[in-house]
C-alpha cells in the first residue's frame, strides 16, 4: 500500500511540470498607469572647466594686458551727485619767490618845516558824550568831555567838526549803552547820511562806524541820532550811556 501512494505522488508532480496551455480567454486585465514619483533633488555641480584658449587677433594672440586697456565706448552722463563733506585743511603752503618791485608813489606834500608848521598842519580830535540821557533823534550830538582837539578844528558845544586844511581825513564813532542806539555820520562832503544800526535787545549794546572823506576847506562833519525800530521805552531809557566820536587827517590835498 505504501508503494503505491509514493507512485500517486510522483504522477501529480508529474502533472504539475507539464507545461500548461491556455487560449485566448485566459488572458488578465491590463494594469493602470502608476502614481508620478515626487521630483528628485538637484545633482551636485559639475567639475570647473578647463580655461579657454586666448582670443586671437588678425596678427596674433591677444594677452589679458591688452585686453584690460581697450577702451569701450562712452556711457551717458550720470546724474550730479550731493556734495561731499568739507575737507581738511591742507598744510600751508612753501613761500612764494618775492614779486617785483612796485612803481613809484606820488610825491608827498609839503607839510613845512619847523615844529611850528608842523603842529599848525595837523589836525585831530576826540571826543566824548557821557549824558545817560537818550540823544534825541534827528540832532547834532554834542559832547561833555574833551579828550583831544588838536588846533582846535572840533567844537564840542555845537558838536561839529570844520574842515581848515583841505584833505582827506578818517572819522570813527564808538558807542555803549543798555539799549539800541541808531548813529547817522553826516557831512556836507556826503550826498547822504551814513547810518549804522545794530539790536542786540536786554544785554550791553555797542555800536561802530567809520568813513574816509575828502574835505575842503569849511565843509563840516557831525553825529545825529535817528529812530529805525527802537522802542519808546528805549528812547526813554535814563542808564549810562557813552558816545566817543574821532577824527583825524590823514593827508593833505591841493583844494
Amino acid at each position: 500500500m505504501g508503494g503505491y501512494y509514493g507512485l500517486f505522488v510522483l504522477v501529480g508532480v508529474a502533472l504539475l511540470l507539464m507545461p500548461v496551455q491556455c487560449d485566448v480567454n485566459c488572458r488578465g486585465t491590463d494594469g493602470h498607469a502608476g502614481v508620478k514619483g515626487a521630483p528628485g533633488r538637484d545633482g551636485l555641480d559639475g567639475a570647473k572647466g578647463e580655461k579657454g584658449d586666448t582670443a586671437l587677433r588678425a596678427d596674433g594672440p591677444v594677452d589679458a594686458a591688452f585686453l584690460l586697456g581697450l577702451r569701450g565706448e562712452a556711457g551717458s552722463r550720470g546724474l550730479q551727485g550731493d556734495m561731499g563733506p568739507k575737507g581738511y585743511r591742507g598744510d600751508l603752503g612753501a613761500a612764494g619767490h618775492p614779486g617785483t618791485t612796485g612803481r613809484h608813489g606820488p610825491d608827498g606834500v609839503n607839510m613845512g618845516d619847523g615844529d611850528q608848521n608842523l603842529q599848525q598842519s595837523g589836525s585831530a580830535f576826540s571826543v566824548m558824550r557821557t549824558e545817560t540821557s537818550y540823544p534825541s533823534f534827528n540832532q547834532i550830538i554834542t559832547y561833555q568831555t574833551t579828550v583831544v582837539n588838536h588846533n582846535g578844528h572840533f567844537d564840542a558845544v555845537t558838536g561839529q567838526f570844520t574842515c581848515n586844511i583841505a584833505g582827506v581825513y578818517y572819522f570813527t564813532f564808538h558807542s555803549f549803552a543798555k539799549v539800541s542806539i541808531c548813529l547817522n555820520i553826516a557831512s556836507d562832503a556826503l550826498p547822504t547820511k551814513l547810518g549804522f544800526c545794530d539790536y542786540n535787545r536786554n544785554s550791553d549794546q555797542v555800536l561802530s562806524g567809520g568813513v574816509v572823506l575828502e574835505l575842503v576847506v569849511n565843509e563840516k562833519v557831525w553825529l545825529e541820532s535817528f529812530r529805525d525800530q527802537q522802542t519808546n521805552s528805549e528812547s526813554n531809557d535814563n542808564r549810562e550811556k557813552q558816545i566817543i566820536f574821532n577824527g583825524f587827517l590823514l593827508f593833505k590835498t591841493a583844494g
